[in-house]
């Protein structure tokens, strides 16, 4: 399907409405999405045939001082990504923290293991060691 004649022109009016603040079929957002809406265009017009146009468009918008939205919205991402990152990072040393105490309890207990079962090799008494599997049952 070959471009309209007139789609370039469409393209720079709807640029033109939207930077105005006076968007007719779009949202009037600062994106390429808004921009192909309000030129009655497919997006692809300005992501594979009018570069030029998509390129311009987002040169005026950082002229007047703005961000495209898109450029927005990656900005808010990038700041939950880092939040995430440094919630994740805290979440770790806190497991760090909590693996060495439980090695550290897990050394006390074997240490305490072996010195009972050393008093009892050396002190016979009336404690038995119950076997630690259970044993088959004769028919």
């Amino acid at each position: 399907m070959s471009p309209a004649p007139d789609e370039r022109h469409r393209i720079r009016m709807a640029m033109d409405r939207i930077l105005g603040g006076t968007p007719l079929r779009s949202n009037g957002a600062l994106t390429i999405v808004a921009l192909a809406t309000e030129a009655d265009v497919p997006r692809n017009a300005l992501t594979q045939r009018h570069l030029d146009l998509k390129n311009e468009f987002y040169e005026k918008v950082r002229a007047r001082g703005e961000m495209p939205d898109s450029e927005k919205r990656l900005r808010r991402q990038l700041v939950k990504a880092k939040e995430l990152r440094a919630q994740a990072l805290k979440e770790i040393d806190q497991l760090k923290a909590d693996n060495e105490a439980l090695v550290g309890a897990l050394h006390q207990v074997v240490m305490e293991n072996r010195q009972l079962r050393r008093q009892m090799a050396e002190q016979p008494s009336n404690v038995h060691v119950l076997p630690t599997q259970p044993q088959p049952s004769a028919r």
